[in-house]
């Protein structure tokens, strides 16, 4: 019996990374709710999402890098 490693560690990497996002989305602004109520829930919630633009940004541009480079190694 084989065992894939590097397909457990996507898996592991991408549990990761949706625990994450369930700690600070659902769990973070939850507290945030009930400590100080909803109009800073909403400031949080606004600031989480723009901490993620810049981390979305980089991300699409390596997608575009990777595609343009497997583009010029295919020719």
């Amino acid at each position: 019996m084989t065992r894939d490693l590097r397909k457990f560690a996507s898996q592991t990497n991408l549990r990761l990374l949706f625990g994450a996002f369930f700690l600070l989305f659902v769990i973070g602004l939850g507290l945030i709710w009930l400590i100080y109520g909803l109009p800073a829930a909403i400031t949080g919630l606004l600031c989480l999402l723009g901490a993620l633009l810049p981390i979305g940004l980089i991300w699409f541009f390596m997608i575009g890098l990777d595609l343009l480079v497997k583009q010029l190694n295919r020719d």
